[in-house]
């Protein structure tokens, strides 16, 4: 005999809820991710309170005053959790009928049925060389040591991003390092202490290295990515002190909604591979206060003008 499968009442398939949409028992379907995610592709009909917001349980109390209205919630899919949670807190908010739609959007899309919205597709910008625009762009940097670490920033020089397909192909940047500073030290004689120390030769040697460059070699696209998550393993050599050495790390590289790319890694670098030495204890004994970390934190945030270079 076949097996019966229970009926869930707090889902309902994509099918079984076409099936009653204009219909005297249609039930208010929530929409509950952004209200851009809403404008691009959303179920005939639906009305939107995120779920992320602040002031989501003031926004469905608004929508839907009476608590015993039937509600389908609906997200992206049952990959995330947006509807799930949704559901719970409708629940919480007192609201007796609330139903989630199985597969959210998703199935909803899959299954053929009509979407509305401006777009269900987010267009990528035309392939190209973009030119960094270095008014935006910034690095960010920790050094540690023993019981205290610094933070500052670093200016890039010049650079550029080759997308094709919506995957990198060449890239390269420089970097200022005179354009060190420090962003934590509040007292003006100390922070500029600090920094003199940094554009010495104990550390970077910038009069007669002014330039740090990277180079990427290899992009790899990260299969597993979600929203938030790294999108790419980039490989690369990285030139600091006159010395090329090469490095790797997960970076973000998404289009902007101006156009053109931002990219943003955050990731460590052991300094003494550039021959910075300072406050080492793999190259000197019994350091205390002065030993520093061999290890550099830098957050990359990274992002191209809108338009590429144009080749005549």
């Amino acid at each position: 005999m076949p097996t019966h499968t229970p009926h869930n009442p707090t889902e309902i398939t994509p099918s079984d809820l076409h099936r009653i949409l204009d219909t005297p028992t249609t039930p208010v379907i929530l929409d509950v991710l952004t209200p851009e995610a809403h404008a691009e592709a959303r179920l005939p009909g639906s009305i939107n309170a995120c779920v992320y917001a602040v002031a989501f349980a003031e926004q469905v109390l608004s929508l839907i005053a009476d608590q015993a209205t039937p509600i389908v919630v609906y997200g992206q899919s049952d990959e995330t959790a947006e509807a799930e949670q949704a559901a719970q807190r409708l629940r919480s908010f007192g609201y007796t009928h609330v139903t989630r739609l199985s597969g959210g959007l998703t199935a909803w899309k899959a299954a053929g049925l009509p979407v509305k919205g401006s777009s269900t597709d987010q267009p990528l910008p035309p392939a190209g060389t973009f030119p960094v625009d270095v008014a935006s762009s910034t690095i960010l940097w920790t050094g540690r040591n023993r019981f205290n670490h610094h933070t500052g920033t670093l200016a890039l020089g010049s650079g550029s991003l080759t997308m094709e397909d919506g995957q990198p192909t060449a890239a390269a940047f420089t970097i200022d390092m005179r354009s060190i500073a420090c962003t934590d030290i509040r007292d003006a004689a100390a922070n500029a202490g600090l920094v003199a120390h940094l554009l010495a030769d104990d550390f970077f040697a910038v009069d007669r290295f002014p330039e740090a460059k990277f180079v990427l070699t290899k992009a790899r696209p990260l299969l597993s990515s979600t929203d938030g998550t790294p999108t790419h393993h980039l490989k690369g050599d990285f030139t600091l002190r006159g010395i090329t050495a090469p490095i790797e790390f997960d970076a973000t590289l998404d289009p902007r909604p101006e156009g053109g790319w931002g990219a943003q890694a955050l990731f460590a670098i052991d300094r003494t591979r550039w021959n910075v030495r300072y406050g080492s204890g793999r190259f000197f004994a019994r350091l205390g206060q002065h030993l520093v970390s061999d290890h550099i934190h830098l957050h990359l945030k990274i992002f191209t003008k809108a338009q590429p270079l144009r080749h005549d």
